[in-house]
């Protein structure tokens, strides 16, 4: 009597992971993100990791999440597969208050994003 399962967004060949509230603005981990789409998973890992940004240290372990995805939950071949999107989004905003001088206050926020990665297999080349 329960409800029906949601059918699956995804293609066959495609396997997804999402991360929320990662803290860093989205606009600086849109950077990271546009250094990967497209890439080959592990260029792209290569990639993650030998960055300067602080933040690309959690993005290459949501690029390991969505390969261990692909490869446990829907049997695709980890060789094969790519970067195919890297989505940014906004999520919440800390808002903080700093004194500033004559009794006034300034605001500082702390934004949050969201992260969708899906990669992709190739086709095979004959």
């Amino acid at each position: 009597m329960g409800k029906k399962a949601a059918e699956r967004q995804l293609n066959d060949n495609e396997a997804m992971a999402f991360a929320k509230h990662i803290r860093v603005s989205p606009r600086k981990l849109n950077l990271v993100a546009e250094s990967i789409r497209g890439m080959d998973c592990s260029k792209a890992l290569t990639q993650l990791m030998f960055s300067r940004r602080r933040i690309a240290q959690d993005v290459k372990k949501l690029l390991e999440s969505a390969i261990a995805n692909a490869e446990n939950n829907h049997q695709l071949d980890v060789d094969r597969l790519y970067v195919a999107e890297a989505s940014v989004g906004k999520a919440l905003v800390m808002k903080r208050f700093r004194a500033r001088a004559r009794g006034r206050v300034g605001r500082i926020e702390k934004p949050f994003s969201n992260m969708r990665l899906v990669v992709r297999e190739r086709e095979e080349t004959v």
